[in-house]
């Protein structure tokens, strides 16, 4: 499990939990790719890869743009590993609030906010409980669908595997943009956290009507009092299924937690549209960095 010095790097693999947990733990993160799943499960689409500067460890990926970055190092001396990666022209991506106090206020760097990469933070309970009039909708349409539709709600184990992997595909066959490269990570990665729920320590729900799968969701403890859903799919043509699966959620799992982060939107408007009805009760600012070009 050596972690080669930078700027060797070597491909993140399975066996690195051991290693990230505790310090990702420790960090308390409120960013939410910040989990050993989280970056193990978009591996091949980010290309993440492991180095170290002294005793800081420094994760590398790429975003869907091909632009390569660096995520906030973990460990050691911050500062010091900040000037040798900005030194060697690489991009900073995923810094919170407290990270751009703390770490990025040298005259030398550009610093910018990443709008479509801002995390939604929800309160547990009101996800749960749908309470009072700003969710009326999202209870009628809940009730929509029970009215049509004989369901049961249990948590996710691997017999309901292969039903999420059937539903999993259909999802993909029914969605507009098949050739977006966003869309497809997400789709492979979905796929292998059903299959790796386990090792990954991943817990969800699955809603099913007549024993088939016809909603699941899945997630993880981010921090001490928040949980993070990290995919949801639901069958398209069922109305008020989508918010059924997301209350059930929020409802049956992470019971200890406070907040729910439900992740960014991508710059998807639609999706941005959806994720502002449910009232959240926080937005993680997400910032790029890097060093001004003389």
């Amino acid at each position: 499990m050596q972690i080669p010095v930078y700027p060797d790097s070597r491909a993140l693999a399975l066996d690195d939990k051991v290693l990230l947990d505790p310090l990702l733990g420790s960090l308390q993160p409120q960013v939410s790719e910040l989990t050993f799943a989280g970056l193990y499960l978009f591996m091949s689409a980010h290309r993440y890869r492991l180095a170290r500067i002294d005793e800081s460890l420094i994760i590398l990926g790429r975003g869907y743009d091909g632009r390569e970055y660096f995520l906030p190092p973990l460990g050691g001396d911050i500062s010091a590993a900040l000037q040798v990666l900005f030194a060697d022209g690489r991009e900073l991506y995923g810094a919170d609030d407290a990270f751009a106090v703390n770490y990025l206020t040298g005259e030398d760097l550009q610093v910018s906010e990443d709008r479509d990469s801002f995390d939604y933070v929800y309160l547990r309970d009101e996800l749960a409980s749908l309470p009072g009039n700003r969710f009326h909708k999202k209870k009628n349409r809940i009730s929509y669908f029970s009215r049509r539709y004989d369901y049961r709600t249990e948590q996710y184990q691997d017999r309901h595997r292969d039903g999420c992997l059937v539903l999993l595909e259909e999802w993909r066959r029914s969605v507009v943009e098949a050739d977006n490269p966003s869309l497809e990570a997400e789709v492979e990665a979905t796929a292998m956290a059903l299959k790796l729920s386990g090792e990954l320590g991943l817990e969800g729900v699955v809603v099913l009507v007549a024993d088939s799968v016809k909603a699941f969701s899945l997630g993880e403890r981010l921090r001490n009092d928040t949980a993070v859903c990290h995919f949801e799919k639901a069958d398209p043509f069922m109305e008020g299924l989508s918010q059924l699966v997301n209350r059930e959620f929020s409802r049956m799992l992470f019971q200890d937690c406070r907040y729910i982060n439900r992740e960014q939107d991508l710059g998807d408007q639609g999706l941005r549209s959806a994720k502002l009805s449910y009232h959240p009760v926080e937005m993680i600012r997400k910032y790029r960095a890097s060093r001004l070009v003389e």
